[in-house]
């Protein structure tokens, strides 16, 4: 097993030194899912949320979310990143909405976090759009499901069947 790489020989928390690391082109795509009463569900497909554009509005939250990731997580580095993409799919049963977030860059270090975030707020987004009509909305699975680029190479989680 590897050691954790945010601590420096004496146990302190460090920002790992990625100065002598390849520059590669690196992406990431991370998932997660917003469960919700299907009377929440056919709000946001319809469009007729009181606060506007459900969808749209997660979708560019997501974004600046990557942008600002090393703001958010300490240990982060701050990346130019080359791509973000927020993927959206309504799920009717049970009723939810998943987001998927790719996020490129070509630099020294991963986009693991930038797409978490990315999908972490999109997912927050939409329920801070929809709590007044549905606060039992529930965020589940977010993770990272695919990383290619780096020393590393590439890992695919393997998603179980719904």
């Amino acid at each position: 097993m590897s050691t954790l790489t945010h601590f420096d020989a004496h146990g302190q928390a460090h920002m790992v030194d990625v100065a002598a690391k390849a520059h590669t082109h690196r992406t990431a795509v991370a998932t997660g899912r917003i469960e919700m009463l299907p009377a929440t569900l056919a709000l946001i497909e319809s469009g007729t949320a009181k606060k506007g554009d459900v969808l749209g509005i997660a979708r560019i939250a997501g974004i600046q979310a990557a942008k600002k990731t090393s703001d958010l997580v300490p240990l982060c580095h701050p990346l130019a990143l080359t791509r973000v993409a927020l993927d959206f799919a309504v799920v009717s049963e049970p009723a939810a909405v998943v987001c998927t977030a790719t996020v490129e860059t070509v630099g020294p270090t991963g986009v693991e976090m930038e797409a978490l975030c990315a999908v972490q707020v999109a997912l927050l987004t939409i329920y801070d759009m929809c709590k007044a009509v549905d606060r039992g909305m529930a965020i589940t699975g977010v993770r990272v499901v695919e990383k290619h680029g780096g020393k590393s190479g590439s890992f695919v989680a393997q998603v179980p069947s719904r």
